[in-house]
């Protein structure tokens, strides 16, 4: 008896499990070739899901010579191509403007009518708690205290009043306003950092 027969396979306590996979395996789809076809290779376009099931000799042949777009002209190409960015899922235009007719003009349905700068709001969800943030203190920390110190101002005082002081102390403090004197520019100087790290903050 042969060691490699199937009858000598099919008596092992261990069968051997390439010879077992190439029995179930198809025959290779390869014109001419009996050998099992154990190596799956795409149909090609318009058949997604579809295999045919070649050697490893001829699956690499099958591969060297696969091509996707084979019968497409450049057109369907790119049209593909542009398709494949966005998962071949349609796509709609976005913008204001998508109604606009060709002469320029704004669509029926918004002419007429202008952007307030308000979001809808028509059950007041929004608004209370817009009021209630701006009654709420802004709490002042170390560095802004400071800063307030700088400019001679409390730290509740509204950003109008910081803005009138800083554009005065700066006037008062340039080299300009004294004669060219420099002798001002350091509190030139902490006055601007000041005026900054107040900005910055959300103060003015």
């Amino acid at each position: 008896m042969k060691l490699d027969s199937k009858l000598f396979d099919g008596i092992r306590i261990r069968p051997d499990a390439k010879v077992a996979e190439k029995a179930k395996a198809p025959v290779c789809e390869w014109q001419g070739c009996e050998e099992p076809g154990i190596y799956k290779a795409p149909r090609g376009r318009d058949h997604e899901g579809q295999y045919l099931h070649f050697c490893v000799d001829h699956v690499r042949q099958y591969n060297k010579s696969y091509n996707y777009f084979s019968g497409l002209n450049d057109k369907d190409i790119q049209s593909y191509l542009k398709d494949a960015m966005t998962g071949h899922r349609p796509t709609w235009t976005m913008g204001a403007d998508k109604g606009a007719s060709p002469a320029g003009q704004p669509p029926p349905r918004a002419a007429g009518r202008r952007w307030s700068g308000r979001t809808r709001d028509p059950f007041n969800l929004f608004e209370e708690s817009a009021a209630a943030e701006r009654r709420r203190p802004k709490p002042v920390r170390s560095l802004e205290a400071k800063a307030f110190e700088t400019m001679n101002l409390a730290p509740e005082a509204p950003a109008t009043e910081i803005r009138a002081r800083y554009k005065a102390l700066v006037k008062q403090y340039h080299p300009d306003s004294n004669g060219g004197d420099r002798g001002h520019e350091d509190r030139l100087r902490e006055v601007i950092q000041a005026y900054k790290l107040l900005k910055q903050s959300g103060f003015c």
